[in-house]
C-alpha cells in the first residue's frame, strides 16, 4: 500500500552515493543545511540494500556513476525496475560529462543528470523540483487508492440487511482504508449502540458488542449536516470509543455524523494526524454510513410494518380439531420489505367435514395482500353453501376475474371426510399436497389451471386416506429458489420428512433446511392423523 506523503517542498530522506568520502561530504552538507536527512553509500550494493531496508525510508538518490562495484547506470536501472523502490534518481558526475554519459543516464530511468563542479543552489533547486513531482505523483496514487476502497466500501454497505452487518462492513473498511485498527458505532432502532472492533489492520476478526448507554454523549456533535464539511472530525483518547483493553492510551480520529432526533454514527481509527485528503476520506466514509443507515432504517421499518400487516390478515390460531394435530407457519420473504399474498385457511364444515386450503397471489404489493384478503374470506363464504371443491374453485375464479382481473392465483384445496377415510383434492396451479404415512411418502397427482385464467377446473380426485396419514401444504416459496427447479425442491422437501415427526418438528425441519433467507414468502400448513398419538 501506498505510504502518506509528506507536503511538497518538506523535508526529505536522500540517499548520497559516492566513492569519494570528500564528495560525499559536500553534497550531503548542502542537502543537511536545507534541511534534508542525508544516507550515505560509497557502493552501488550498500546503496542498494539502503534502499530495500524498511529502517530508513529514502525518498531521493543523488548518485555518482562511477562507482567501484558497478555502475551508476546499472545502480539506477535496478532502482528504477523494481516496484520496490522506483525513488526519483539525480545522477551527480565530476568525470562522465559527455553528452553520451547524460543520455545514456537518462535513458536508464535518471530523472536529472548534473556534472560537477555543480552550484549549490542548482542542486537543491532540482532536487525540490523533483521532491514536487513525485510527492504529487504519490498523493494522486494515495488518493485513487484511497478512493477505490472508498467506493468498495459503499457498495458493500449499500448491501447490508442488518445495523450489526453495517457496523462490520464500517469497522473493516475504515481499517482496511487506512491501515490501523478501526471500531464504528452505529445506533440501532432502540437507541442502543452497536459496535464493531476490528483490531488488526484490514484482516483482523471483528468483534462486535453493544457499547455503553451515552458512550457519544460526551462529545460535541453538531446535528445538522448538509455537506461533507460539516461532519465532525475529532481527537480522542482510543479508549473513549474502543473496549478498555485497547490500548486506551494511543490517539484516535474519530468521524461522527448525526441528525436531529436520531442516534449518531461514529467510525474511529487508532490514528491521528491525518492529512487533508485522508482527513475527506474519512468524512466521506462517515457520509456514506449515515446515508446507508438511513436507507437501511426505512427498510426495517418498512418490512416490520409490512409483517404486521400480513400476519394480521391471517388466522391468528388454527382451529382445533378432534382427532388432528396440526401447524402452520408463515415466514416472510427475508429481504422483501412489501406485503405478499401467501395465505392458508383451515375450517370445520357443518357436516364434520375439513375444509383445508392454502394458496398464493402472484407478487408482493398491497394490491396481492388485498386480494388474497378477498380470496381466503370468498372461500369461507362458499364453503359454507356446501359446493364442491371444483365449484368453489370456479366461484373463486368469478371473484377474481370481476374484481382483480390482472390478478392471478394458485390454490390447492381440500375436502377433507374422516368418516369415510377420504379427501377430495383439487389444485388450481399450485404445489401439490404431500401425502406422508407409516408406509409411503409421496405427492398427490392434482393438478389444474391457476386462477385468473378463466379456464375450466377438472374435477375433484378422491384420495383414500390410512387410518395414520399426515399432509403436508406449502407455498412455493419454501422449494423455490433461484438455482434450481421446482422439482428439485419437491424432491428436497419430501426427503426432508418422515412419518414419525409432530407437525410441528416438520415445520421447523423445513424451515431450516429449505426455508432460510428465501427470496419469496413462505406459508407451510401440516396435519396428522394417528389413532395412535397421545394427547
Amino acid at each position: 500500500m501506498t505510504a502518506p506523503v509528506p507536503a511538497y517542498g518538506g523535508p526529505a530522506t536522500i540517499l548520497v552515493v559516492d566513492d569519494t568520502a570528500a564528495s560525499r561530504y559536500v553534497t550531503g552538507t548542502w542537502l543537511r543545511r536545507s534541511g534534508h536527512r542525508v544516507v550515505e553509500a560509497s557502493t552501488g550494493t550498500a546503496a542498494l540494500d539502503a534502499l530495500a531496508s524498511e529502517d530508513t525510508p529514502v525518498d531521493l538518490v543523488v548518485l555518482d556513476v562511477g562507482l567501484p562495484d558497478m555502475s551508476g547506470f546499472d545502480v539506477c536501472s535496478r532502482i528504477k525496475n523494481d516496484p520496490a523502490m522506483a525513488q526519483p534518481v539525480i545522477h551527480l558526475s565530476a568525470t562522465s560529462i559527455r553528452g553520451v554519459d547524460r543520455a545514456q543516464g537518462l535513458n536508464q530511468g535518471a530523472d536529472a543528470y548534473l556534472t560537477e563542479p555543480v552550484e549549490a543552489d542548482e542542486l537543491l533547486a532540482t532536487v525540490a523540483a523533483l521532491l514536487r513531482y513525485y510527492r504529487a505523483r504519490a498523493e494522486a496514487e494515495r488518493l485513487a487508492e484511497l478512493l477505490t476502497k472508498l467506493n468498495g466500501a459503499t457498495l458493500t454497505m449499500n448491501a447490508a440487511t442488518s445495523i450489526d452487518e453495517l457496523t462490520t462492513v464500517l469497522a473493516r473498511a475504515a481499517s482496511d482504508i487506512f491501515a490501523v485498527p478501526a471500531v464504528a458505532l452505529v445506533g440501532e432502532l432502540d437507541a442502543t449502540l452497536c459496535r464493531t472492533l476490528v483490531g488488526d489492520a484490514g484482516d483482523g476478526q471483528p468483534h462486535t458488542d453493544v457499547a455503553p448507554a451515552g458512550l457519544l454523549s460526551g462529545f460535541d456533535v453538531p446535528t445538522a449536516f448538509n455537506r461533507v464539511r460539516d461532519t465532525s472530525l475529532l481527537h480522542a483518547p482510543w479508549g473513549s470509543v474502543a473496549p478498555k483493553d485497547e490500548v486506551p492510551d494511543a490517539s484516535a480520529t474519530l468521524c461522527l455524523r448525526t441528525r436531529p432526533g436520531r442516534p449518531p454514527v461514529c467510525v474511529a481509527i487508532r490514528r491521528d494526524g491525518l492529512s487533508t485528503v485522508e482527513k475527506s476520506v474519512l468524512a466521506q466514509l462517515g457520509n456514506a454510513a449515515m446515508l446507508t443507515l438511513d436507507t437501511l432504517r426505512i427498510q426495517i421499518e418498512e418490512h416490520s410494518l409490512a409483517l404486521t400487516l400480513q400476519r394480521s390478515f391471517l388466522p391468528e390460531d388454527v382451529p382445533l380439531v378432534e382427532g388432528l394435530r396440526t401447524a402452520v407457519r408463515y415466514v416472510p420473504a427475508a429481504r422483501n420489505a412489501e406485503i405478499g399474498g401467501d395465505f392458508y385457511e383451515l375450517a370445520e364444515l357443518a357436516d364434520g367435514r375439513l375444509l383445508v386450503a392454502i394458496g398464493d397471489v402472484a407478487g408482493h404489493s398491497i394490491e396481492a395482500a388485498i386480494v388474497m384478503v378477498e380470496i381466503r374470506h370468498a372461500l369461507r363464504a362458499f364453503a359454507t353453501e356446501d359446493y364442491s371443491p371444483r365449484t368453489l374453485l370456479e366461484k373463486l375464479d368469478v371473484v377474481l376475474r370481476r374484481y382483480h382481473r390482472w390478478n392471478f392465483v394458485t390454490v390447492c384445496l381440500l375436502l377433507i371426510d374422516r368418516e369415510r377415510c377420504s379427501a377430495e383434492v383439487v389444485n388450481a396451479g399450485h404445489v401439490p399436497p404431500l401425502l406422508v404415512t407409516p408406509d409411503s411418502i409421496g405427492y398427490l397427482d392434482v393438478r389444474g389451471p391457476m386462477l385468473g385464467l378463466g379456464l375450466p377446473q377438472p374435477e375433484a380426485t378422491r384420495v383414500p386416506l390410512p387410518p395414520a396419514w399426515e399432509i403436508i401444504l406449502t407455498t412455493d416459496g419454501l422449494i423455490e429458489d433461484r438455482i434450481h427447479d421446482l422439482d428439485y425442491g419437491m424432491d428436497a422437501l419430501r426427503d426432508a420428512v418422515s412419518f414419525d415427526m409432530a407437525p410441528g418438528e416438520v415445520c421447523d425441519r423445513l424451515i431450516e433446511q429449505l426455508g432460510r433467507n428465501k427470496a419469496d414468502d413462505l406459508a407451510l400448513l401440516v396435519l396428522r392423523h394417528n389413532p395412535l398419538d397421545s394427547d
